[in-house]
């Protein structure tokens, strides 16, 4: 009789809820206690008395993405500045690799994109519109604001959006 091997559990992306502002150090931390992790930032232009400077900001406030597995939850939470693990349906939220790749692929090709985040609970679906050009090429999404170019594409296994501006002819009504 031959005893079948037991696997691991699959390490798959989850999302850590930080201290406001610790995104960034999180991230290290976690990377110094050899985790998987990913703090997406993007660079804005800020404006001092005396000067103006570039420099990065979290992407998502109070996120950090680590690829782990349930073994691991308990030393994750134990590390510095990590709050708990974002829920969703009473489960910590699971991020699919292709969504993480998406992200990183848009961060990595735009230059001079503008990316908000904004939480879905409070805005109504309005008009579905096709995306004809650029990475998001095929998808569909929604506008929010009329006259506006934005179209939010949904993440939904975090109940967030990501909010890309786009020209006006890259999008078409479905």
């Amino acid at each position: 009789m031959e005893l079948q091997k037991i696997k691991p559990e699959e390490k798959r992306w989850h999302v850590i809820y930080t201290k406001s502002k610790w995104e960034k150090k999180v991230d290290e931390l976690l990377m110094q206690r050899g985790f998987e992790s990913w703090c997406p930032v993007q660079k804005q232009e800020r404006q001092w008395s005396d000067r103006k400077k570039i420099i990065e900001v979290p992407l998502f406030r109070s996120y950090v993405f680590v690829k782990t597995c349930k073994e691991d939850y308990s030393k994750l939470l134990s590390t510095i500045g990590v709050v708990n693990f974002l829920y969703f349906e009473k489960k910590p939220a699971i991020i699919r690799d292709n969504e993480i790749e998406e992200i990183k692929k848009y961060l990595g090709l735009s230059t001079t994109a503008s990316i908000q985040i904004v939480d879905m609970m409070n805005i109504p679906a309005q008009t579905k519109v096709s995306i004809n050009q650029g990475l998001f090429m095929g998808r569909r999404g929604e506008v929010i604001k009329a006259g506006k170019n934005n179209v939010f594409v949904r993440l939904e296994s975090i109940n967030m959006m990501m909010i890309v501006e786009f020209k006006v002819q890259e999008v078409s009504p479905i």
